[in-house]
């Protein structure tokens, strides 16, 4: 398993309508991070469970859902977090 699978695999307790992740690791090689094996991704998802919460309480939410990774094999995590009757979620 890749880590953006095992990165999906965990979001998907976030029960999102739409995830779509990038993998930007490739645009940062040599940066500090990339040294230590840690990857640069982008995230745009979309969650009844971010409904009513702010930014800081949906990044929460996702950090909680990718647990340790965030330490390990995530340096960068670029996150859109939408609940689904945003405007901005398409």
């Amino acid at each position: 398993m890749t880590i953006a699978q095992a990165i999906e695999q965990r979001l998907a307790a976030l029960q999102p309508s739409r995830l779509e992740l990038r993998d930007d690791s490739a645009l940062h090689a040599g940066h500090e991070g990339a040294k230590g094996g840690g990857g640069h991704y982008s995230l745009t998802i979309v969650s009844p469970q971010f409904s009513g919460k702010n930014t800081l309480a949906r990044h929460r939410l996702i950090y909680a859902a990718l647990g340790p990774m965030m330490q390990q094999q995530i340096h960068a995590l670029a996150i859109r977090a939408y609940a689904p009757d945003e405007p901005d979620n398409s």
